[in-house]
């Protein structure tokens, strides 16, 4: 029995493997209490990875936001943009940015590495999604647009200005402060919007094959029967592999917790018969 129960061998780097022991203790207790409330575990799950993927992806804007309009700066001579207008004497336009078409472009390169970023790891590991990844990537690339237009239209254009006009572009430390104010403010926008896209592009699998299940059967005896069955069809297979993937990964870790935990029992035993057959010989040997 002790021959199965073997667990895939810790790091020899006593660093690594320290923290591989952590990871398994913590699958363990996230596993337990998942088997107990499931609903609530799964929400947990979806929150605080979208969260963190989010905010991440909000990281990697800003770093190239500060660093990039300086490979442009031949380009910052001056308002660039649609609609310009005024703000406490300050140039400002809609969709562009007030301190020139560098500042413009460094803008929506960040954003579209962030959201190549942010797609995969929200569809593959937050949502889990089995659905059409280009039809996602169409509706995924439309709410970037408009989050782009308002982000861009709206804080971007408006705030922009308030901060030149306090002095937030001197090249220096207020500068980078304020390339953070407007990311952390643009991400925010974006991860609010895309929170509603996503429960749209990357539905529930059990709701979503529902919803199919009683379309199909509202279409029978209609022309559209066997094309609502099809598409029920398609949605119970996505639903039982998705169910299946999450139930082995699932096993596998609680499984390797539990015989972490055994094979820690065992040694503790083994290391307390050893220590009693010790106390033993002290007091015969007295």
């Amino acid at each position: 029995m002790d021959e199965k129960l073997q667990l895939k061998p810790l790091s020899s780097n006593a660093f690594l493997a320290f923290f591989q022991k952590i990871w398994r203790w913590w699958l363990g207790v996230w596993y337990g209490f998942a088997e107990k409330h499931k609903k609530l575990a799964d929400l947990i799950y979806m929150v605080f990875f979208f969260i963190v993927f989010s905010e991440g992806v909000t990281i990697v804007q800003f770093v190239i936001m500060t660093y990039l309009p300086l490979a442009f700066a031949s380009l910052n001579n001056g308002p660039f943009g649609w609609a310009p207008f005024k703000i406490m004497e300050v140039d400002c336009t809609v969709l562009g940015d007030a301190n020139g078409l560098g500042y413009y472009l460094a803008y929506q390169i960040s954003g579209i590495v962030a959201q190549c970023i942010n797609f995969p790891l929200q569809r593959n590991i937050t949502y889990r999604s089995h659905g059409n990844p280009w039809y996602q990537a169409m509706w995924y690339f439309i709410g970037y647009v408009l989050v782009n237009i308002v982000a861009m239209g709206v804080i971007w254009g408006v705030v922009n200005c308030f901060l030149i006009s306090g002095g937030g572009y001197d090249g220096g430390a207020l500068e980078t402060l304020a390339g953070l104010i407007k990311t952390v403010l643009t991400g925010g926008v974006a991860m609010v919007v895309f929170f509603f896209i996503f429960l749209v592009i990357f539905p529930n699998v059990d709701k979503d094959a529902e919803a199919k299940k009683a379309k199909a059967e509202a279409a029978v005896g209609t022309p559209n029967e066997a094309k609502a069955k099809l598409a029920y069809v398609k949605a119970e297979e996505v639903r039982l592999v998705f169910h299946a993937e999450k139930a082995i990964a699932e096993a596998i870790n609680l499984a390797e917790t539990k015989i972490a935990m055994y094979l820690s029992a065992v040694k503790q035993c083994e290391l307390g018969k050893v220590t009693q057959e010790m106390v033993d010989e002290t007091k015969a040997a007295a």
